[in-house]
């Protein structure tokens, strides 16, 4: 297996505020993001098959995540609104997207799935739980704490209306094709 790379956000830490701050996104990408990548690497030099099958799938997940949350992002824009047509009913997407980032159970991502040309919501528990296999994540929002909590302390709805602000629709759209 091929190690991975903790690749550069694709812009500056201050450049999605006030909706994410920089301490955030220096917190987020240089320590939890690089920690997925590291314990991945060293994952894949284990030899105990079941130990490096969990650590691989928790930590392979959670670097591919990451590097999907931060390219959906870009700063915020007011009134960011998807391209006309890309969803067929948005404010049914936007409503099921949001309850599913608020209401994860502990740790883990609201989802936009494509699955079979269709697009699923959904929620993925702790980067390896309740995922799709087959599925092609589209949209993805972090809802660990360590992504909002320094900023929004334990309110996630707040975080998860501010972070609309930021969503990087191009880059959604070029997923969905």
């Amino acid at each position: 297996m091929k190690q991975l790379t903790l690749a550069p956000l694709p812009y500056a830490y201050d450049a999605l505020e006030p909706v994410i701050s920089k301490q955030i996104m220096e917190l987020h990408h240089d320590k939890h993001h690089a920690a997925y990548v590291n314990a991945y690497n060293a994952a894949i030099e284990k030899e105990k098959t079941r130990d490096v099958m969990r650590d691989i799938s928790f930590n392979y997940n959670g670097a591919i995540m990451h590097d999907l949350f931060w390219q959906n992002m870009r700063p915020a824009q007011e009134n960011n609104l998807p391209p006309e047509g890309m969803f067929a009913d948005w404010e049914k997407i936007k409503k099921e997207f949001t309850n599913a980032a608020v209401t994860v159970e502990g740790s883990g991502w609201a989802v936009v799935w494509q699955v079979d040309g269709e697009l699923v919501v959904g929620q993925l528990e702790k980067h390896n739980l309740l995922g799709l296999n087959g599925a092609k994540p589209v949209l993805v929002l972090d809802v660990w704490e360590h992504a909002y909590y320094p900023q929004y302390l334990n309110n996630r709805a707040a975080y998860v209306e501010a972070w609309w602000q930021v969503v990087n629709w191009e880059e959604v759209e070029k997923r969905i094709r």
